[in-house]
């Protein structure tokens, strides 16, 4: 079966291994398991799609598996069928999974994106779709979709800039847009290096203050959202997220640590969570 042949693929990296809060304590218990549903179906598609040693032919049927699986057609993919029983049991839209599948797909045949257009345009599929679905768990109203986007479309940018060097070592795979590149006088092989160049710095750190853009466009995210325990998950994300932004004008992912210790990350949650609690439009 697919589902088994595709268990080597895994990276084993679950929910709390994320850089950011993935059905928290925050979320009422009712929620979570449709949220980890969501999450286990993307982290497969995401495994499959990042194995470096896979060839695309492989990658690709193990995703058309999932797509089929998800689609009714077939049960090959277990985190799948998971999937699409949750969303027929709960009411919501396979959709958002379809467009994670599309996203992982892409990134098999494409390691490279011309400017931050063509990146934003892979964020629509590979983040925006996650944070649509907890707002369907959650009978949001499709009205926080922008902010959501925003917000979706930052993490992802800074997921990126952290992982910059990674990605490119172990997959050719590079997201800073080609034309920043190009402006700012950097080489792809600047990706290489221990240590980045000035001109690969000036690129993370003008990639860096675009997702602050983001979320200044997603700073009332949290007030528009009713449900109050999302509504304080949600400035725990945007704020660790501006913090980790902020760090990127300054650091540099290919030498400096990037992400947050704990330690630092709860002084960054609490008092965000109980902002969160307090900041709700009626």
């Amino acid at each position: 079966m697919m589902t088994q042949a595709a268990t080597h693929l895994t990276s084993g990296k679950g929910h709390r291994d994320e850089n950011f809060p993935v059905a928290s304590w925050l979320i009422a218990p009712r929620h979570r398991a449709p949220i980890l549903a969501f999450y286990r179906f993307a982290r497969t598609a995401d495994d499959i799609a990042d194995h470096a040693e896979a060839s695309a032919a492989d990658k690709q049927a193990h995703l058309a598996a999932m797509r089929a699986t998800l689609e009714g057609s077939s049960d090959a993919s277990a985190p799948a069928l998971a999937l699409r029983q949750i969303c027929d049991g709960h009411g919501l839209p396979r959709q958002h999974g379809f467009d994670l599948l599309t996203a992982f797909e892409r990134d098999i045949m494409v390691n490279r994106h011309t400017d931050w257009d063509a990146l934003m345009d892979y964020c629509r599929y590979s983040a925006m779709p996650v944070g649509r679905f907890v707002l369907d768990v959650h009978g949001e109203s499709h009205a926080c979709w922008p902010a959501n986007d925003a917000l979706c479309a930052a993490l992802q940018i800074v997921n990126h800039l952290q992982d910059c060097g990674k990605d490119r070592h172990m997959m050719d795979r590079v997201y800073l847009p080609l034309d920043l590149l190009a402006r700012h006088q950097a080489n792809l092989t600047d990706l290489d290096a221990p240590l980045a160049s000035p001109a690969l710095r000036a690129v993370i750190a003008e990639m860096a203050e675009n997702s602050l853009t983001l979320l200044d466009q997603a700073a009332e995210f949290s007030a528009m959202i009713r449900d109050h325990r999302l509504a304080a998950e949600v400035a725990v994300i945007h704020r660790l997220a501006r913090s980790l932004a902020r760090r990127l004008c300054r650091r540099d992912p290919l030498s400096q640590r990037v992400h947050h210790h704990k330690w630092e990350a709860a002084a960054i949650a609490i008092p965000a969570a109980l902002t969160g609690l307090l900041r709700r439009q009626p």
